[in-house]
């Protein structure tokens, strides 16, 4: 079954480019909406498997429709996607539960590429900012290695580094390329550190790793 986006965004040509974008490539596309009131409701409606969100609109704006969302309609993901990278809306979503954060600038291929990743249960970062988070969370206290302590302190020096890596978006096969082991090595650790961290799948425990360097600071 296809996967059901709800695009959300104010201007009416991104909204046109954006669904014929996604219906290209195999996602439906059951409504738009035009600002975060009429996001909410038609999220309730339809309860779509993903929201695609943009974060500037006028009235109520993405970040503060963003948990109301994840409310009406607690099955489905969010995913921003956005002109603005800066830091104060980035952890914003996060923390209110944004399975993904992508920019405008991101070609129209690999935003389908990301929100398949989604749909798959992976995080969704534009390669900026998971490096902007990478060096944030480098610049911390984790035992050298760029973790919090939180979280590095439960887990082995290899998980740390395959955790790092999960960070900057890396698949199984790049890691495993990355740390000279097996994909099978790599699938194991990955197992192990979610089983540590409490999660269930990898955006959860890169959501950990975010929230964990905000709580730090």
């Amino acid at each position: 079954m296809a996967t059901r986006i709800l695009i959300v965004d104010d201007h009416p040509l991104t909204r046109e480019a954006l669904s014929s974008l996604l219906k290209a490539h195999g996602f439906e596309v059951p409504g738009c909406a035009s600002d975060g009131v009429e996001a909410i409701a038609e999220a309730a409606r339809l309860q779509p498997d993903l929201v695609l969100l943009d974060l500037s609109m006028p009235g109520l704006d993405g970040i503060t429709a963003l948990p109301r969302l994840r409310e009406v309609a607690p099955d489905c993901e969010v995913v921003v996607l956005t002109a603005s990278g800066t830091e104060e809306n980035l952890l914003s979503a996060i923390r209110a539960g944004a399975a993904g954060y992508l920019l405008k600038t991101e070609p129209p291929e690999r935003i389908a590429a990301f929100l398949e990743g989604v749909a798959g249960g992976e995080a969704a970062l534009s390669g900026s900012i998971a490096r902007r988070l990478l060096d944030e969370v480098r610049h911390g206290n984790g035992r050298g290695s760029g973790v919090p302590d939180a979280i590095a302190s439960t887990l082995s020096a290899r998980e740390v580094e395959v955790l790092l890596l999960l960070d900057e978006h890396l698949g199984t096969d790049e890691i495993a390329k990355r740390l000279f082991i097996s994909e099978h090595t790599v699938r194991s650790h990955v197992k192990s550190l979610l089983r540590k961290l409490g999660v269930s799948s990898r955006r959860d425990a890169l959501e950990k790793l975010a929230l964990a360097r905000v709580s730090r600071s």
